[in-house]
C-alpha cells in the first residue's frame, strides 16, 4: 500500500543560541524540499514578471513610495525564488540582488533571470554570511513576508543589514505579526495556541496545508526545520542597537496569506495580521 503523508507535526523547542548554524543548515535542507512548489510555478512566475507585474504588498508600496525615484540597488535577504525581488525591478529599481540559503530557490531565481534578461545577481548562502563585497551598496535592504521566523540570530542579521546599506539607505520589513502565533490556526475563533510570546521556538516536519502543503514525501521522511517567534520589540531594538534609526513602525490588519483559513468573517481585522518597519542608516 502506498504510504500517505500524515498531519503537519510541530514540537515546541528550547531556544539555544549555540544551535544557530545547525538550525539554519537544517532549514536549508528543508527548504530545498519545500521550494519544489516554487519550481512547479516557475513558468507562471516568468509570465507574471514578463508582463511587468509586481507582488509588492500595498503596505510595502505605501511605506516605500516611488522606488524608481530613489532606489538604485536593492538587496533582498531571504529572497526565495526571486518573484518578490524581481518585482522590485518591475517597480523601478535599477539593480536587484537576492540572497537565500536554499540551493533550489537560487537555481529557480537564476533561471527566471536568464529568461527575462533581468539585472539581477543571486547568492546562495546563509544571510548571516552575505558577502562583504556587497557592503555599502544598497539603497534598500528588503525582507519580509515570512522571513524572520527562519532566523535564529537577530543580532548578526541586523549587523549584516547595517553593513549592506549605503549612508542614508533604508531597510524595510513586512512580516507576520507575532501575535498571530498565539492563536490556533485550525479554529474558527481566537483560541490560545499555548505558545510563549517571549520565548517560543519550534521544530517541525511537513508543511502547513494552506502554505506549501503536501510535497509528495511522507512527513516522517521530510527534513526537520526550525522556526522562532520574534517579538516586535526585539526586532525594533536589535536594529536600533546595530546603528539604524527607526523611522516607521506599523501594525496592520492586512494579511499576505491565509494563516487563519477557518476564521469567522466577523473576526477578520480584529487583530493585527502583519507589522511593517522602516529604518535608515545615518
Amino acid at each position: 500500500m502506498e504510504q500517505k503523508t500524515v498531519a503537519y507535526q510541530i514540537e515546541p523547542l528550547a531556544q539555544n543560541i549555540q544551535d544557530v548554524r545547525s538550525r539554519h543548515e537544517a532549514n536549508r535542507v528543508s527548504w530545498n524540499q519545500g521550494a519544489q512548489r516554487y519550481t512547479e510555478e516557475l513558468e507562471d512566475t516568468i509570465e507574471f514578471l514578463r508582463a511587468g507585474n509586481s507582488s509588492l504588498h500595498p503596505v510595502e508600496r505605501r511605506n516605500l513610495g516611488d522606488l524608481r525615484a530613489w532606489c538604485r540597488t536593492a538587496i533582498h535577504l531571504q529572497c526565495a525564488s526571486g518573484r518578490d525581488t524581481l518585482s522590485l525591478w518591475n517597480e523601478g529599481v535599477s539593480r536587484v540582488i537576492g540572497v537565500d540559503i536554499s540551493d533550489v530557490h537560487i537555481a529557480n531565481a537564476r533561471r527566471i533571470t536568464e529568461v527575462l534578461q533581468a539585472p539581477a545577481i543571486w547568492y546562495r548562502c546563509d544571510v548571516l554570511d552575505t558577502p562583504h563585497e556587497l557592503d555599502g551598496i544598497a539603497s534598500l535592504v528588503y525582507t519580509g513576508r515570512g522571513a524572520l521566523c527562519w532566523l535564529h540570530d537577530l543580532n548578526r542579521w541586523a549587523d549584516v543589514i547595517f553593513r549592506l546599506l549605503t549612508s542614508g539607505g533604508v531597510v524595510h520589513i513586512l512580516d507576520d505579526h507575532p501575535l498571530t502565533w498565539l492563536f490556533d490556526p485550525k479554529q474558527a475563533t481566537f483560541i490560545y495556541s499555548g505558545f510563549d510570546y517571549f520565548a517560543h521556538s519550534e521544530s517541525s516536519q511537513g508543511w502547513s496545508p494552506n502554505y506549501i502543503g503536501d510535497i509528495g514525501i511522507p512527513v516522517p521522511q521530510q527534513a526537520r526545520k526550525f522556526e522562532r517567534l520574534w517579538p516586535i520589540a526585539e526586532v525594533f531594538q536589535t536594529l536600533q542597537r546595530a546603528g539604524l534609526t527607526i523611522e516607521y513602525l506599523g501594525e496592520h490588519p492586512d494579511a499576505y496569506w491565509d494563516c487563519f483559513p477557518h476564521l469567522k468573517p466577523e473576526l477578520i481585522g480584529r487583530i493585527p495580521m502583519t507589522f511593517s518597519l522602516l529604518a535608515r542608516k545615518p
